[in-house]
């Protein structure tokens, strides 16, 4: 038993070797003026803001894009329909009486005709 005693005696304490710390006013003693919970808040709202950021740009660029088409298919359907109606005009002309009348009505006569013009009738409904 005495040479158990005798070692702990030689052996220094290690809460002996660190200096105590000294209380500042204010704050506990151990506490240090950084609180790293409250900086890990700010840094992960920091990211957070980044990404949304980073995020606008190409989202409005999207919903733009999406409008542009919405326009354009609109327009595509008007041309296709006034495609599809230019289209049946032509087959119409094709027969010669269809294309004689569109060019009576616009005022031509056939070679050898007299084209008369009468005035100060009244409009047919």
């Amino acid at each position: 038993m005495t040479t158990r005693s005798a070692t702990a005696r030689q052996r220094p304490d290690h809460r002996q070797l660190l200096p105590r710390p000294r209380l500042i006013e204010g704050r506990p003693s151990g506490a240090s003026g950084i609180r790293w919970d409250r900086i890990g808040r700010f840094v992960v709202l920091g990211v957070c803001l980044l990404v949304v950021l980073l995020y606008a740009r190409p989202l409005a660029a999207i919903w733009s894009a999406r409008g542009e088409a919405a326009t354009r298919k609109t327009e595509l359907t008007k041309l296709q329909r006034e495609n599809a109606a230019l289209t049946g005009r032509v087959e119409a002309l094709k027969n010669p009486a269809a294309l004689e009348r569109e060019a009576r009505s616009l005022g031509m006569v056939k070679p050898g005709e007299k084209a008369y013009v009468i005035k100060g009738l009244p409009d047919s409904p």
